[in-house]
């Protein structure tokens, strides 16, 4: 399985299969509610590599993405439109879209046996926005 994902604001952002390792989308639902709440989020933490540039090619947009989380509240292109798709033999089983995610924490961590260094973002969904985020899947193949 693949995992691709996309980031559109000021500058887009794009990380595929060979960058980006792993995916956790939650629903944040408040667990003392006595029946179903209307204070709902959406949290998703995505991890990755990062390569280092190789043979004049460029490096990838993980520089981009540290950059996207120092952006201050009241800019605001600290709210980006984040597209996940799944890919399994060519074909998109999920694709997750937030159109008005924010970054609530970012870190690298660089170590000498591996040689590359790891990423992880963690993004939730404007809560006033929440329906405009789309969790689908079963398309056709490419």
């Amino acid at each position: 399985m693949g995992l691709r994902l996309k980031i559109e604001g000021n500058e887009s952002i794009q990380l595929n299969e060979t960058i980006v390792t792993g995916v956790n989308f939650g629903a944040d639902i408040p667990k003392d509610s006595n029946a179903r709440s209307t204070d709902l989020g959406a949290t998703i933490t995505i991890t990755g590599k990062i390569l280092a540039a190789v043979g004049g090619e460029a490096a990838d947009d993980t520089m981009k993405m540290a950059k996207w989380a120092l952006v201050p509240a009241e800019n605001a292109d600290c709210y980006r439109k984040l597209e996940i798709d799944v890919v399994s033999a060519g074909q998109v089983v999920r694709q997750v879209s937030l159109p008005n995610a924010f970054v609530i924490g970012y870190e690298e961590d660089f170590a000498d046996e591996s040689g590359i260094g790891v990423f992880t973002l963690q993004v939730k969904q404007k809560k006033d926005k929440m329906t405009g985020l789309k969790f689908e899947g079963g398309f056709a193949g490419e």
